[in-house]
């Protein structure tokens, strides 16, 4: 079978689908890979480093997306690029199906099998394939590390013999995957941690972690089956609200991870939060590609408001393309090998499969 990807919108995504490493395995299972030129150069992965593995080097995308019966991509490439694909061939990636509903319409009227890897189910066969939790975990840690390059004072309580600087404190909002790396990332630089989550479970993991979560008041476990979190009733966002407005006085960092997937985020620091928080603070906002947590965030800005400066950005994971990719790429296989009859050299796609069946865009 012929496997393929082409270069993304290096603008606005840098990471990439098939790594060497990845692409030497796609050939062991007896694939036929083909990928255009300088493919992964930007990241430091030249053509001969795939080329030493057997890959196939095209300079013509058109080409690369015809022959190809398997399309593996990192989100839904432009509508040109589409346009060429046909029925029986296989697309693979991370398709955003609530903001894609039209074009993937429009692809399976083609016969084009869709699979959207943020669709995975949250089951331990599925671990190893699981796209939002590999990229999450990098985000979580770089959003820490770059809301302290910007906080302008320690991380770390030091005791000098000018005095004693006190550690900075934090407030990660969202216990997720992100959120707990956040906590762990900032609780190994020295802050004091602090997370609130409406996900009841997530409470022992935050103090696994040395963080201190914030409890509401009668709270409710607020989790779907699949483990994500559901919205809230308007009383609980309430109770919530007033926590946060008190605890936001001595919060010097906030990471903002909550998100409903497919859902525009919940605005969970409000304006009038804003004259708790002291000037300097720092608000990285991880859900900016999706409104925001807060209603300042501006996508792709460093907004300040009261002196506190918010920062938003659409992808994140471009300032940690090379272990995304990496990341990302193993994801894919594992995905592709659960699908892939190895006997018979074809795709086998098990509707009775779980995996299989929550992943295809139906």
């Amino acid at each position: 079978m012929n496997l393929s990807s082409i270069s993304e919108n290096l603008n606005t995504e840098k990471r990439i689908a098939i790594t060497p490493e990845i692409a030497k395995k796609y050939i062991s299972l007896g694939f036929n890979l083909t990928l255009p030129n300088n493919y992964g150069t930007h990241l430091g992965f030249s053509d001969e480093d795939f080329k030493n593995f057997g890959v196939n080097l095209l300079d013509n995308d058109e080409e690369i997306i015809k022959k190809s019966d398997i399309f593996i991509q990192l989100g839904l490439p432009n509508e040109e690029k589409l346009s060429l694909l046909k029925g029986d061939q296989t697309l693979i990636g991370s398709l955003n199906t609530f903001l894609n509903k039209d074009k993937l319409e429009s692809l399976k009227s083609k016969k084009v099998s869709c699979f959207s890897l943020e669709l995975l189910p949250r089951i331990t066969r599925a671990q190893s394939m699981d796209i939002l939790s590999s990229q999450a975990n990098l985000a979580g840690y770089k959003a820490v590390i770059e809301a302290f390059q910007i906080y302008e004072r320690a991380i770390p309580m030091m005791m000098t013999a000018a005095g004693t600087v006190p550690a900075a404190k934090v407030l990660v909002v969202g216990a997720g995957v992100a959120g707990l790396q956040a906590i762990a990332t900032a609780k190994r630089m020295g802050a004091v941690v602090f997370a609130t989550d409406v996900r009841m479970a997530s409470k022992e993991q935050v103090e696994s972690l040395g963080g201190k979560f914030l409890t509401v008041e009668g709270s409710e476990n607020l989790e779907t089956e699949g483990g994500y979190a559901k919205e809230a009733s308007d009383e609980f966002k309430k109770k919530q609200e007033d926590l946060l407005t008190e605890t936001l006085k001595k919060i010097d960092i906030i990471i903002c991870t909550a998100l409903i997937p497919g859902r525009e985020a919940p605005k969970i620091i409000k304006e009038e939060m804003f004259k708790n928080l002291q000037s300097g603070s720092v608000i990285y906002d991880l859900a900016a590609s999706q409104g925001g947590n807060t209603v300042f965030t501006e996508v792709n800005k460093i907004v300040e408001k009261n002196g506190v400066k918010i920062l938003g950005e659409v992808n994140i994971l471009n300032k940690l393309p090379i272990s995304a990719s990496n990341l990302y790429a193993k994801n894919v296989f594992n995905f592709i090998s659960n699908l892939y009859d190895k006997e018979n050299k074809k795709l086998n796609i098990n509707l009775e499969d779980e995996i299989i069946q929550k992943t295809l865009v139906k």
